[in-house]
């Protein structure tokens, strides 16, 4: 072809040829790239269709809705979806392709569908959680052991926010006067840098994770667009692989995101959050309260059931005592009796016996007797005295063992300046049980330290 034509002709001849060949309406589904309002009230996108790897653009054109449909499309897909139009959202649009000669090639948009969007998110959100699933970490921090006395907090949130406020508030005021030590590290929770702002405050808590007990990300309530953050695939595995616990106060009022299903314990609430640390600590001291209080218990039924023993052992020993001096005067006066007859018969046998020897012998017959009843007296005194002795004895060793009870008391030993140091619930008795850099709870009469092993020695 020879004839010539002008820069204008052939744009003409682009723009004619494209609506004679694409003259219809149709629904495109793309991602929205970029996204801009001028003042006018116009609505300039560009979108994009990605490569499934979501890395490698595969296509790219602009789209512009203007401002008289704008209004409308705008206020009725944020109020069927709960999102706003948004770069990274993926949409199903009716479409109209334009050729302007000095604007080049564009889409003309005339309706969005909300119901497209709200499945792709929904999608969206279950691969995320699928693939934490087949990983294998979808549950990794919720088995993580829940501290006993959650006192040491760092908290993910903004500083601004009305749901930090109410957490410190709740936390700070609580009716048992519990003491909470709060570390905040503030992030932005909306908006395109929600993600790496959680990130990098998860990465800082965790080279410090001896320092808290758990982790809490609060946030107070929010729109829609705004909490799907929280279905982040990166935000949940930063929470999955956290090795404290993490507990979410999102404020999702209708639906649950990804981090909360992956966090340690997810409440609606910042509110709820702080009540249920206080609720924490309530549980615990009303097990050591139960622990202590059983403790006093047992040891008073065994001082009960030793002082019983000494009594029925005094009961016994009375009636014993008695029938022992009982035969042994019965033994002694067979014996005299004895003495005197035999006397009697050589007496009577020998026939010639003087008077003073049958004196002699009825005084050595009654100093004999006395003798044995002075015995007899000594024995009955050495008895009681044996018997006194015995329950004096008793009586030291059950008092001594009373107050040994009263002294081993856990109470007592922590309140006199001694502690109990564990480490997982096990307490700790010799060094090889730890190594360096292992996590150690100290237990005080008030309160509780949780320290970082630097050395040990061992005792020669």
């Amino acid at each position: 072809m020879t004839e010539k034509v002008s820069l204008t002709e052939l744009q003409l001849i682009i723009r004619d040829s494209l609506y004679m060949t694409l003259p219809d309406f149709y629904w495109v589904m793309a991602e929205i790239s970029e996204l801009k309002e001028n003042n006018a009230g116009h609505c300039y996108i560009e979108l994009i269709e990605k490569h499934p790897d979501e890395k490698n653009v595969r296509a790219r054109i602009k789209a512009i809705i203007w401002s008289t449909r704008y209004r409308f499309l705008k206020a009725f897909f944020e109020n069927t979806t709960g999102e706003s139009l948004r770069e990274g959202l993926k949409i199903l649009i009716k479409t109209k392709v334009e050729y302007h000669e000095l604007y080049g090639l564009s889409l003309i948009i005339s309706d969005i569908d909300p119901a497209f969007t709200i499945g792709e998110m929904a999608i969206k959100k279950q691969l995320v959680i699928k693939k934490l699933e087949q990983e294998g970490i979808f549950s990794m921090n919720k088995e993580i052991e829940f501290p006993s006395f959650p006192q040491r907090i760092a908290v993910i949130s903004s500083k601004n926010a009305a749901g930090y406020s109410d957490f410190i508030n709740q936390l700070k005021n609580n009716s048992f006067g519990y003491v909470f030590y709060t570390a905040l590290i503030e992030v932005s929770l909306q908006g395109t840098e929600t993600e790496q702002d959680v990130i990098s405050a998860l990465d800082r808590i965790a080279l410090n994770s001896y320092m808290f007990d758990l982790v809490v990300i609060i946030r107070g309530g929010g729109s829609q667009t705004d909490l799907s953050w929280f279905d982040s695939y990166n935000i949940a595995y930063h929470v999955t692989q956290f090795p404290l616990p993490v507990v979410t106060g999102i404020g999702h009022d209708k639906d649950i995101s990804v981090t909360d299903m992956v966090a340690h314990k997810s409440l609606k609430t910042p509110t709820a959050v702080a009540d249920f640390l206080v609720d924490s600590v309530a549980r615990a001291e009303n097990h050591i309260l139960e622990i202590s209080s059983e403790i006093i218990k047992t040891s008073q039924a065994i001082i009960e059931n030793n002082r019983t023993r000494i009594e029925r052992s005094g009961s016994k020993l009375f009636p014993l005592a008695q029938i022992m001096i009982s035969d042994v005067k019965n033994r002694l006066s067979a014996g005299l009796i004895e003495i005197i007859n035999i006397g009697k018969a050589k007496i009577i046998r020998a026939g010639l016996i003087p008077a003073n020897q049958e004196s002699r012998l009825a005084s050595a017959a009654k100093s004999s007797s006395s003798g044995a009843e002075l015995m007899l007296m000594r024995n009955i005194k050495r008895l009681n005295s044996g018997s006194n002795n015995c329950f004096s004895v008793n009586h030291l060793i059950l008092n001594g063992v009373a107050n040994k009870l009263q002294l081993l008391n856990p109470e007592n030993v922590l309140r006199r300046g001694f502690s109990i140091t564990t480490i997982n619930g096990r307490i700790l008795r010799n060094c090889d049980q730890i190594v360096k850099d292992d996590l150690i709870d100290t237990q005080l009469y008030e309160g509780s330290i949780r320290s970082r092993v630097m050395d040990k020695r061992n005792r020669k």
